[in-house]
């Protein structure tokens, strides 16, 4: 079983995530900026597999020196990290791009971005050339593969990040996987403004008749990191209920 680092881990998909590769018998280390909401993460997992081993580490990723210090932890409680979720991220504005200030789009680019690159970079370095060999999911949107309202430079990071795990699986293989998982609309914190306001909309308009839960993303990215998905890396695979079958993003 592998040991994994779940970056915006205490909540959503991360949660979800680190819930679903914990009953596979992962070991499994949260990240986000938060202590208490790690602690309650780590807990409901707990209360979940009371034989789970599951850590915690409270990190800004909007430090470039985060990434050092989480590897840091994770090796010294858990071990040598073989697993890598890039989940985090922000989006602190809604509007249209010629209105972005250059504060939001630094902080767009540290979190969605930037913290996914160095993540990375320190996990190729930490695996060394060793015995072990790695993988790492990405966590973009479908809003990275479409032009839309109000999240243009959201999703022009997502888009760069489908871009960015392209060019690592070509770099880091064949000892390093790297994939990409594009959720559509999820019900999840992040996304709770839109699916408050049009859930029973949208859901009408789905193939599959429902907006997402986290543990749909959670199930492909575990397939992702799994010994079945051996051969595939620089690979994007939409979870999204159809929607881009009916043209919706």
């Amino acid at each position: 079983m592998g040991i994994a680092i779940i970056t915006g881990g205490s909540r959503g998909i991360g949660l979800a995530t680190a819930t679903r590769l914990s009953r596979e018998g992962h070991q499994v280390m949260l990240v986000a900026r938060k202590l208490d909401e790690l602690e309650l993460a780590a807990q409901r997992i707990r209360d979940q597999l009371p034989e789970a081993v599951v850590g915690i580490c409270p990190a800004n990723l909007r430090d470039e020196d985060a990434p050092s210090a989480i590897f840091d932890v994770t090796e010294e409680m858990l071990g040598t990290v073989t697993l890598l979720v890039n989940n985090a991220a922000t989006n602190p504005w809604a509007g249209p791009m010629t209105e972005l200030t250059p504060k939001v789009m630094d902080v767009v680019y540290q979190v969605n971005l930037k913290a996914p690159t160095i993540m990375i970079q320190e996990f190729a370095k930490r695996l060394g050339a060793g015995d072990h060999h790695g993988a790492v999911v990405n966590v973009a949107s479908i809003g990275g593969l479409h032009v839309e309202p109000l999240i243009g430079w959201y999703n022009v990071h997502k888009a760069a990040l489908i871009h960015l795990t392209r060019q690592f699986a070509a770099e880091l293989g064949p000892r390093i996987r790297v994939n990409t998982v594009a959720p559509g609309l999820v019900r999840t914190q992040f996304a709770s403004m839109l699916v408050d306001a049009m859930e029973e909309q949208l859901s009408r308009r789905l193939p599959l008749g429902r907006i997402g839960e986290p543990e749909d993303v959670a199930d492909v990215i575990s397939f992702l990191l799994s010994e079945e998905a051996r051969w595939m890396t620089g690979t994007i695979l939409t979870v999204d209920g159809g929607s881009e079958v009916m043209g919706m993003f």
